[in-house]
């Protein structure tokens, strides 16, 4: 991997500690895991993640301010109050699904379940791994740092699809 370097020190340029620090630590990836299973009410984190009220409280708090979770009164009861994934949020369901299949790979040593399918055909969902442009399956060794203006400066690549 000698060829993926980037300037370490420059923690400004770099989006991990950004999301890092929006995330905050493992109670933050449980609330969203728990928010991607539909919790979605103050009660059912706590009864679903066993989490102390003050904590709970407060990383909801972080991830409403951050923008990836987002307040909505209930529509039954306008007293009550929802916690619902923003598009922020739910870009970072691949995060998520790729360090659930690394954790059962290397932490716990075979795969949970349930296992998540894809719902048009109900088979497993692929290993998340990094594209090329063409679709192509990279490995660390294929990759390589530009710098932003060499990229724009050379000629522009057809658009490729969009993958969904």
């Amino acid at each position: 991997m000698e060829k993926l370097r980037e300037p370490l020190n420059e923690i400004a340029q770099c989006g991990l500690p950004l999301a890092l620090e929006a995330m905050g630590e493992r109670w933050s990836f449980m609330i969203l895991r728990a928010a991607f299973n539909g919790v979605r009410h103050f009660e059912d984190f706590l009864e679903a993640l066993g989490i102390a009220r003050n904590i709970l409280s407060n990383r909801l708090s972080r991830l409403v301010e951050v923008g990836i979770l987002k307040r909505e009164h209930c529509a039954d009861d306008r007293r009550r109050i929802e916690y619902r994934l923003t598009p922020k949020g739910l870009d970072l369901l691949p995060a998520m699904l790729a360090l659930r299949q690394w954790g059962e790979k290397w932490q716990l040593g075979v795969p949970a379940n349930p296992v998540l399918c894809d719902a048009r055909d109900g088979f497993p969902i692929a290993a998340i791994v990094i594209h090329a442009q063409d679709g192509r399956t990279l490995t660390p060794e294929d990759l390589m740092w530009r710098e932003r203006s060499e990229i724009e400066a050379a000629p522009a690549k057809p658009k490729l699809r969009e993958a969904r």
